[in-house]
């Protein structure tokens, strides 16, 4: 039984007509050229046979083969989502085992993979199981002794001689056969056939109704598989929805058309609850956003209020979250602990809430010191080209040298002007210092940054997690600005001695080398500056961190869900999506903070005889106002929004891939709601593979079992 239906290889008329496939002969002879006839890329020649030798442990007569089991650890997905164990993969088997001896050979194994590649492939596995005699084409005694022989005598019983079957399994030669097309329709349509028949068997005195327990028998047999053990149980309650205590074959239809268009109804409640304003949506919002996203009403009201009945636990009317929807859509879902078993002793909590902010603080640091590491040469040369006569500081825009070297008595070094431009800056650096003097100060910049952006993402991510609805995922932008906020205000316990040291250590390079003064070292400045002297400048420092975190977090927040729709249907960012939204994100949080980094710089910078000197915040301000105007605040926004921006995004990204691939091994059950529509896509062949199993379940949940 050969999938002989390779366009390549054989005419095109076997493939998309309903004419007898070719003969496992002439299949077999077509094997010698599969690889070049086929056109199957070298690789994945390769990585079949991987497969197959990694696999094949059964041996005869030297040649290596798989049995049953050995076959089903070769081709069955991984990360299945529906409700298929494995052993019932081993149907597959019966399709690839072309000789009927038991076993799959390395050229059956070809011709099953090259069989997968097909884009119907579900379809054509499903007519070779019925098709036995390899004619191409299925008989009615074929249909229905393949149909018997893997449904067991205690399933409800079904007429092949109705009318239905007999629209489908017309005549040829004065024989019942069907084709390849022909066969893939009454496939589709065979559920609905045996649900209608079923209501019938069981409604005994046909007055339309059933009772729960014959109900949930009948979905179990063509459906089971497609539920998740929650709704199983919670079939029976259907009987609520109409008053009598019994089921009609209406809501049993409506049942089953939920069941039928379950990804689309996901795709649906995913769309209407990302447009809600409180992450929960009704069955009004559910059928409006039917309307307006589909071309016909799919759902009649019937259909939607079982849907809410059962993701609502049976209150139909309340607004539920998509976690709410989790036991419908996903058939693996398993019930939560209850409350009390997922309760630990007090210390036991306080110990996994410390750990936990101990992993973000690590994680925290080492993006920061990534981030920083990646953009401290353009702080260094900003600092020391940029045409601003105010200086910018460390954290946000420590380009320390330019700012400093603009300023009017402080731009001159033995009354020359220092730079030019920033290519005059690179140069300059470049021929004085050579390549380290592009990371002057990096060292100090690295031992404060770790804790710094590490405290101020632990803190945002702390606070955003308290806030947060622990159901809909969402938090409102009042306290989207406080985590911001407290998160920039905890930060400059870290940021203010960092930057002060820096920008002293900065600024001193090029003007120790022209002055013929040998540069003094962190520990220096210091010593120099002592503990109270290294939070000069804070409350200036408070003034533009706690303001731009407040901005930033929100807009990077906002940028990934609004503008690149994550999480929308299940779509997971890509690297250049996350770098843009925190790269973005950082442009009006670093220009609007303009004004207090200025002011926060110029109290840290050690003054020069003849520079003007700033006797707090507010002294600043005023000066600054006065000598130079109010453009003077923005003069270097643009040029801390080049700075900042990639910072802030290589800072995050590393954040949010370093939480993807090194995830906290304590959290317990995830809370996202993973269904096929959003879990990781496997290999198109496993699926398809997965696919055709779900057709031929669809005629019965134990489909398989007997015969295998």
């Amino acid at each position: 039984m050969f999938p002989l239906s390779l366009p390549p290889i054989f005419p095109t008329a076997y493939c998309d007509a309903d004419q007898p496939a070719p003969t496992p002969a002439r299949a077999v002879s077509a094997l010698r050229h599969i690889k070049s006839a086929v056109g199957v890329p070298e690789t994945e020649m390769k990585r079949w046979r991987r497969t197959f030798d990694g696999n094949a442990t059964t041996v005869v007569d030297g040649q290596k083969f798989l049995n049953s089991e050995q076959f089903v650890n070769a081709i069955a997905p991984s990360g299945d989502m529906m409700k298929i164990g494995r052993a019932q993969y081993a149907i597959l088997f019966r399709v690839a085992d072309a000789s009927k001896r038991g076993l799959v050979s390395w050229e059956d194994f070809v011709v099953f993979e090259t069989l997968l590649k097909r884009p119907d492939a579900d379809y054509w596995i499903a007519f070779q199981y019925f098709d036995v005699d390899d004619s191409g084409t299925i008989t009615y005694d074929e249909f229905q002794n393949v149909f018997k022989a893997n449904v067991g005598p205690d399933a409800i019983p079904f007429d092949f001689d109705c009318d239905w079957v007999k629209l489908y399994l017309g005549t040829k030669n004065g024989h019942h056969v069907l084709g390849y097309n022909e066969f893939t329709q009454l496939m589709k349509g065979l559920q609905g056939e045996r649900l209608r028949q079923a209501f019938r068997y069981l409604d005994k005195d046909q007055d339309g109704f059933i009772r729960p327990e014959q109900f949930k028998r009948i979905i179990l047999e063509i459906a089971g598989h497609k539920l998740s053990d929650a709704v199983i149980e919670r079939l029976p309650t259907l009987t609520v929805i109409s008053p009598g205590g019994r089921i009609s074959y209406s809501e049993v239809v409506a049942f089953h058309n939920t069941v039928r268009e379950m990804d689309i109804i996901e795709r649906i409640i995913r769309e209407a609850i990302a447009k809600s304003k409180d992450g929960r949506i009704d069955q009004s919002d559910f059928l409006n956003h039917c309307e307006t996203s589909t071309r016909y009403s799919l759902f009649t009201p019937m259909e939607a209020s079982i849907i809410f009945h059962f993701a609502g636990r049976g209150n139909a009317s309340q607004r539920l979250s998509l976690m709410d929807f989790a036991s419908l859509l996903d058939p693996r879902w398993k019930a939560p602990l209850e409350r009390e078993e997922k309760e630990t002793t007090s210390a036991k909590s306080l110990l996994h809430g410390v750990a936990h902010s101990v992993y973000n603080f690590v994680q925290g640091g080492m993006a920061g010191a990534f981030g920083a590491t990646i953009v401290y040469p353009i702080d260094l040369g900003n600092w020391l080209s940029g045409p601003s006569r105010f200086l910018r500081d460390m954290l946000i825009w420590p380009a320390t040298r330019t700012a400093n070297a603009a300023i009017d008595a402080r731009s001159t070094v033995v009354g020359q002007l220092l730079y030019k431009n920033s290519w005059d800056c690179v140069q300059k650096v470049l021929r004085n210092e050579g390549l380290r003097g592009f990371y002057r100060g990096l060292g100090p910049q690295l031992i404060g940054v770790a804790p710094e952006k590490a405290i101020k993402l632990t803190v945002n991510d702390f606070v955003r997690s308290r806030a947060m609805d622990p159901e809909t995922g969402r938090i409102k932008l009042f306290w989207e600005l406080v985590a911001g906020g407290t998160a920039g205000g905890c930060q400059v316990v870290f940021t203010n001695p960092l930057e002060i040291v820096k920008i002293r250590l900065q600024i001193q390079g090029e003007a120790a080398k022209l002055e013929g003064a040998a540069p003094k070292g962190a520990v220096h400045i210091i010593r120099q500056l002592g503990l109270l002297g290294l939070y000069k400048g804070a409350s200036a420092c408070l003034l533009r961190d706690i303001p731009f975190s407040a901005i930033y977090f929100p807009a990077y927040s906002h940028l990934k869900k609004d503008v690149f729709r994550e999480g929308y249907n299940g779509k997971q960012l890509s690297f250049m999506e996350t770098l843009a939204s925190a790269a973005i994100a950082g442009m009006p949080a670093a220009y609007l903070t303009t004004p207090a980094d200025v002011v926060k710089t110029r109290l840290q910078v050690e003054a020069r005889s003849g520079q003007t000197h700033y006797k707090g915040m507010g002294d600043a301000f005023v000066k600054i106002y006065q000598e130079e105007g109010f453009k003077a605040f923005f003069k270097g926004g643009p040029a801390r929004i080049i700075r900042s921006s990639p910072q802030f995004g290589f800072t995050l990204v590393a954040y949010e891939y370093l939480h993807k691939f090194l995830p906290y091994p304590f959290d317990g059950q995830s809370r996202e709601v993973e269904t096929a529509l959003t879990s990781p896509r496997e290999d198109m062949a496993k699926i398809r593979a997965r696919n055709a199993l779900k057709i031929l379940l669809d005629v019965h949940g134990d489909f398989g079992r007997r015969t295998t």
